[in-house]
């Protein structure tokens, strides 16, 4: 089943189909993990995005019930070079086609995809299409020059209702733009009793709830088009510790006077390397975003760097100076990847209870 990848500056490329045999139009971004891809295909960040995986063999382990980390992964479309037919892991309960079949996810194989990265990485993320082999490219390319990509991916992933994971420790009320369910495990482990709630809910609500947290997911997207969530982080900035990630950490820079730019082709892969500036430690991170803060933005606010990229000197964490919230733009959950943050977690535990004591002596 030939099939055809058409990216909006005239390139095709010619390969095999995979999973469904539909057509799909979305942005093309490449991902540098060597293992992962289960995670990579369910993470709601890449909601809208044909993702490019840059290692060669993919599907080798198969698919396993245990790995999602969403009920319905919102990718447009899978590139690998060579997806592998017969998995062999212990686990695997479906070849990756079967899944991509199952979930109506187009994919494309057998194309040059060092080649392609190599484009990405020259010229930025370019639209593109996955499509059968007679279509006309000539027509397509016109049409992804011409067409506009969907700006409202937080809430094509966001949960519609809030819903409870129980837990008999701190309180904390986790905002939704397309969490990973990652984040939601590790609080969980820490006994956290978590109350999940849609993007776009109020600080009055979220107060209402009576957290002795807040975390704010990571999420797909532009961070500047998600109004209602700064607007609530402006309002609860202060009151309640915080902790965000990923998307959660640019719409926080935003709620603080700070800007978010886009990057030329973004950070995804899960062997990132990250500076800790008050300790200079070093963490090989997960990462998936295609926006970053703007540090020429923060010196105009009470935000403070705490985390760089070492590969491009990019803000990776941020902490203000005055109320106890912190923010980090890479992924300590790890999934997948190194567990090198993990502790981060532990961090936001401590600072609630430290705020606890605080505002009890206050009392």
């Amino acid at each position: 089943m030939k099939r055809q990848l058409i990216l909006e500056d005239g390139t095709v490329f010619i390969g095999e189909g995979f999973g469904s045999n539909t057509e799909t139009i979305g942005e093309v971004v490449f991902n540098t993990g060597m293992t992962g891809y289960q995670e990579i295909l369910s993470d709601p960040s890449y909601c809208g995005q044909i993702v490019t995986l840059t290692y060669p063999l993919i599907g080798n382990y198969g698919i396993n019930r245990d790995d999602f980390e969403t009920i319905h992964p919102a990718v447009k479309g899978f590139i690998v070079k060579e997806a592998a037919d017969f998995p062999s892991n212990w686990r695997s309960e479906l070849t990756i086609a079967e899944y991509f079949e199952r979930k109506n996810i187009p994919g494309i194989f057998g194309i040059d995809t060092r080649k392609l990265t190599r484009i990405i990485r020259q010229y930025g993320t370019l639209k593109g299409a996955i499509c059968s082999s007679e279509t006309d490219s000539q027509e397509m390319i016109a049409k992804l020059r011409q067409i506009k990509l969907s700006t409202d991916q937080v809430r094509q992933v966001s949960t519609k209702n809030p819903y409870p994971s129980p837990g008999r420790g701190q309180r904390v009320v986790l905002v939704d733009f397309g969490m990973k369910h990652g984040i939601l495990r590790e609080l969980n482990e820490r006994g956290c009793d978590v109350i999940v709630v849609p993007y776009y809910t109020t600080a009055e609500e979220i107060l209402q709830l009576s957290p002795d947290g807040i975390m704010l997911s990571n999420g797909p997207g532009d961070p500047k088009d998600v109004p209602e969530a700064v607007d609530m982080l402006k309002s609860v900035l202060g009151r309640v510790p915080l902790f965000g990630i990923c998307l959660g950490h640019q719409l926080f820079a935003l709620a603080c006077g700070a800007q978010t730019v886009k990057m030329r082709f973004g950070h995804r892969g899960s062997n990132h390397p990250v500076k800790e500036l008050a300790t200079g430690k070093i963490a090989i991170t997960a990462q998936n975003h295609g926006f970053t803060v703007d540090s020429a933005s923060i010196p105009n606010t009470r935000l403070a760097i705490t985390h760089i990229a070492l590969n491009d000197g990019t803000v990776e964490g941020l902490k203000h100076l005055d109320y106890p919230a912190f923010t980090v733009q890479y992924h300590p959950e790890a999934s997948p990847g190194p567990e090198d943050a993990n502790s981060l977690f532990d961090q936001f535990l401590l600072m609630m209870e430290e705020n606890k004591q605080e505002v009890t002596v206050h009392v």
